[in-house]
């Protein structure tokens, strides 16, 4: 958000701003006072700050994802969308099993919930829900609560479905309970968050994958908003919703509803060891069955052949650490199993339709954000 706040500065003329880092302004109507404040963006807005501003006259754009204050204009993600982005990244999966977790006290659960189902319910699929009552703040103690529960919940689900949870927190409760119950994700339980907290998708094990939302251009459209206010005009829409970006896929997710047990296994395997150089005669040998029945179970049930899904596992990898580090083409080559820069370029290219480097610039240009880099249908069965 903060990116797309200082984008509109450079674009609109600097602004002299100040990030209130500890949030005092939330709970502090004389630290409000105290300054000769313009105008205000609020990601957690309260209704003692509201008032403080309104008592001042001073335009307040809310971030916060919470029912809209009385006049006071709000931008926030499109949380039905961001269900239905769910729904979709399971169903082209091959999932016919579906569950829910999220928090009956938050709107904005809610409506991911009620986006997430009505998407299946309209390609003809059910959802188990389980919805609880969040507290005011998450304690160890309510934590570790909720993973017993979560686990007897999980243990109830038939074997191979696909878990949607309200954000990454609960996306994370839900990897945690699974490994308490032996459940093995993804090839029992596939397990998708929201919000694309990179920092806590990445800490999970398997990495989560997550449904990410466009924070650059809420923060734009809110600098936006308030260099209208400051003009003198007021908003036509008082609850703006931005779209999402779209599932960035990780391990949690990345696998398909196999029957066949040992090609599961080597789907497994190779998202764990595509960046090391593996090889299909390695997967073979790990899976114990030939290569040539390998190759023919691959395209009967993934529809490419063992290189082609180890080729798509390095791209994925590629394009997370072209977005996620600045670390130059050499070590991503080293990182994701490319002897030489120069032919993961290439396949890059042929893979994505773009350069490394000009995928790096044009993600940057999205904020930062990489949308789900899925090859799939580009590499199709061919030994790459």
């Amino acid at each position: 958000m903060l990116k797309g706040i200082a984008h509109y500065e450079r674009s609109h003329g600097a602004w002299i701003a100040f990030h209130d880092d500890v949030a005092v302004a939330e709970t502090d109507p004389k630290w409000v006072r105290s300054g000769n404040w313009k105008g205000v963006i609020s990601r957690h807005t309260t209704p003692l700050l509201v008032k403080t501003c309104r008592d001042l006259d001073i335009p307040l754009v809310d971030l916060n994802d919470v029912p809209v204050f009385k006049g006071v204009p709000k931008i926030r993600p499109d949380n039905a969308k961001v269900g239905r982005l769910g729904a979709d990244h399971f169903l082209e999966r091959g999932y016919t099993s579906f569950g829910f977790a999220g928090f009956t006290s938050q709107g904005w659960s809610a409506e991911r919930r009620d986006g997430f189902v009505d998407a299946l319910r309209r390609a003809g699929h059910s959802c188990n829900v389980l919805d609880v009552h969040f507290p005011e703040s998450s304690t160890p103690f309510w934590n570790s609560k909720q993973l017993g529960k979560i686990s007897e919940w999980l243990k109830s689900l038939p074997k191979s479905t696909a878990v949607m949870a309200c954000n990454d927190m609960r996306a994370q409760q839900l990897i945690n309970a699974a490994g308490m119950s032996d459940i093995k994700v993804p090839e029992d339980l596939a397990i998708l968050g929201a919000n694309n907290e990179t920092f806590r998708c990445e800490m999970t094990i398997p990495a989560l994958s997550s449904v990410a939302p466009n924070a650059f251009q809420s923060g734009f459209r809110a600098a936006t908003l308030l260099g209208e206010m400051l003009a003198g005009r007021k908003p036509q829409v008082l609850d703006q919703r931005v779209e999402p970006l779209g599932v960035v896929t990780r391990l949690s997710t990345d696998s398909l509803a196999i029957d066949d047990e040992k090609i599961a296994a080597a789907v497994n395997f190779i998202r764990k060891n595509a960046c090391t150089g593996l090889t299909p005669d390695q997967v073979a040998e790990n899976s114990h069955i030939s290569r040539s029945l390998l190759e023919k179970k691959f395209r009967k049930y993934i529809g490419r052949s063992p290189q082609a899904e180890i080729r798509r596992v390095q791209v994925n990898r590629i394009s997370e650490l072209l977005v996620d580090t600045d670390y130059p083409l050499k070590r991503v080559a080293e990182l994701t199993g490319f002897e030489y820069t120069e032919y993961m370029s290439v396949l890059f290219k042929r893979l994505t339709g773009s350069p490394p480097g000009e995928y790096r610039e044009k993600m940057q240009d999205k904020g930062g954000v990489r949308s789900t880099v899925d090859v799939r249908h580009a590499i199709g069965t061919a030994a790459a």
